[in-house]
């Protein structure tokens, strides 16, 4: 088996973030919470499942670290809601941070622009 040329169970999907390979069940168990918490985070639209031909519900593993993160808020006492929310704007906060950083690099400075 190599790179080019995959096969297997999963088809080379094996270092993929975005590869949709967990079930609902198996999601929530590596989790340690319940099915009923991956549909409530979907439904506030953190997440959103891919489907397997038989209409199940699969996740990634970028997304069962984005449901681990909102179930952190949601055991310290945040509604599902906000919870969601804060977790959408650390990531936007995240991005922002990793393309300033980028520009930074690529502009050649490591001092942000003085304030005017």
């Amino acid at each position: 088996m190599t790179a080019e040329n995959p096969t297997g169970p999963l088809g080379g999907h094996l270092d993929d973030d975005d590869f949709p390979a967990y079930t609902m069940g198996r999601a929530a168990e590596m989790l340690g919470t319940t099915q009923a918490f991956l549909r409530a985070i979907g439904e506030a639209r953190l997440i959103t499942p891919l489907r397997s031909p038989g209409g199940h519900r699969r996740y990634s593993r970028y997304q069962l670290r984005i449901a681990a993160r909102a179930r952190e808020l949601v055991d310290q006492g945040t509604p599902v809601d906000a919870a969601c929310r804060i977790v959408v704007l650390e990531d936007q906060l995240q991005e922002a941070q990793r393309i300033n950083a980028e520009f930074r690099r690529t502009s050649g400075s490591t001092n942000p622009p003085a304030a005017a």
